[in-house]
């Protein structure tokens, strides 16, 4: 199905909008794909939406926090829930199936085809054996997206820190580029731009070498004084310290989504529990469980940092996104290619006759895509799993944690959202 039909035999548009779509379709397809850098007044998130009753009935999807109320989340994204999806993409093959993902979904687009090239593949072929999927492209595309969204959400969040032209000097010279017209392919080129981005960083931006600076500042005390000591030349430094004092003392209960293990064995039986909740329910990914309770995933919960004992904050949760960009830029290309633990997991599992799961820990947290090929090897369904559906659940503890705000606390309910970075509109 084209995405045009899809968008109208999908949702309810203005007659207005019907008549004139042929027109406007870039447009209505850019709202669909949740363009990055629109926003709304007074919004902590991506996207405008149309106008309907509810905002979250519509194309793109919307949060809204409600302070003092329970829930203290309402919203949705549509795309994600009644097996619309699935509708979408049926009857497609191959790369035509990442091209239209990336067309939904073009925040972390990259991290989107990764996971539909590794599903397709299981399912097709389930007795091959897994291969290693090319660890620096996930690297390089992931620390663009924090860069991205470092670069323009956080001084958007920010807009009383300075005037908006000093916002970008600090980018001078930085090597990766915020958007890319054609994502690098090859391994090669990505490791040279993740070297050449570890030599900005560390004669531009850090002052000092990159693995020095990670052991020195860590810890979020010492991350704070350096934040607060850099704060007057360096714009994410500025805002990480302005942020701090509200939401250092903001402690949302962590309850880790830890599908991914250490132990095969174990990750592989929670992969299939995740499976058979997508398989079986086509809306378990608009409000998704982890062995019964909500979760969250975010840069703060990857499988590398399963030992680390951060006692975590909503100022963890934000400072994770800028210590993950140096981290993925330091990566040694040797260790990677002599087996050594991944920074960013991913893979794929055969669940059953031409169905199976993939995964890849992309910039906002873990993402899973489900997949059912037919008899001929054309998709027959599909589900995806975002992190921002996750961290939104309207019991988890972002809404917990609004919930128990005073009404007009909505300063402190902005500060909490821009912890957990939603991918859709969230308005307060």
């Amino acid at each position: 199905m084209r995405l045009r039909e899809f968008l109208l035999a999908t949702f309810v548009f203005p007659d207005n909008q019907v008549k004139n779509l042929d027109h406007q379709f870039p447009k209505a397809r850019a709202q669909f794909a949740l363009h990055p850098h629109a926003q709304q007044p007074g919004a902590v998130g991506k996207l405008p939406c149309m106008q309907t009753t509810k905002p979250w009935d519509t194309l793109s999807g919307q949060y809204q926090l409600q302070p003092g109320t329970s829930p203290g989340i309402v919203g949705q994204r549509p795309v994600l829930g009644a097996g619309r999806l699935g509708r979408l993409l049926q009857g497609q093959r191959g790369e035509q199936v990442g091209r239209t993902l990336s067309s939904v979904f073009t925040l972390c687009a990259h991290a989107h085809r990764r996971c539909a090239e590794l599903a397709l593949a299981a399912a097709q072929s389930p007795q091959a054996a897994p291969q290693r999927p090319a660890a620096a492209l996930l690297y390089l595309e992931t620390a663009r997206d924090h860069l991205r969204s470092i670069a323009l959400d956080w001084p958007q969040r920010l807009s009383e820190l300075g005037p908006e032209a000093q916002r970008m000097d600090w980018l001078r010279g930085c090597p990766l580029p915020l958007a890319s017209a054609r994502p690098v392919t090859d391994d090669d080129v990505a490791w040279q731009t993740l070297g050449a981005l570890r030599n900005w960083l560390e004669t531009a931006v850090l002052k000092q070498d990159a693995l020095s600076w990670l052991q020195d500042s860590r810890e979020p005390d010492a991350l704070a004084q350096w934040c607060q000591a850099q704060g007057a030349s360096l714009w994410p430094a500025r805002c990480l310290s302005a942020w701090h004092p509200l939401a250092h003392s903001l402690r949302p209960t962590l309850r880790a989504l830890d599908v991914l293990d250490d132990d095969a064995a174990r990750q592989e039986e929670g992969l299939r529990q995740l499976g058979h909740a997508l398989a079986q329910d086509t809306d378990f990914a608009q409000h998704p469980r982890w062995l019964g309770q909500p979760a969250e995933t975010g840069a703060w919960t990857r499988l590398r940092h399963r030992q680390q004992q951060t006692a975590h904050t909503a100022w963890t949760r934000m400072s994770a996104r800028w210590l993950e960009l140096v981290e993925l830029a330091a990566v040694d290309p040797q260790g990677v290619a002599q087996g050594g633990p991944p920074v960013l997991a991913s893979g794929a599992l055969p669940l059953a006759d031409g169905q199976a799961l993939a995964w890849c820990e992309m910039a906002r947290g873990l993402l899973l895509h489900w997949v059912q090929l037919d008899a001929e090897g054309a998709l027959q369904d599909y589900r995806v799993l975002a992190p921002t559906e996750w961290n939104f659940h309207p019991q988890g503890a972002l809404a917990c944690a609004v919930a128990a705000l005073p009404a007009d606390a909505l300063s402190t309910a902005r500060t909490l959202a821009a912890a957990y970075d939603p991918c859709v509109l969230c308005t307060v």
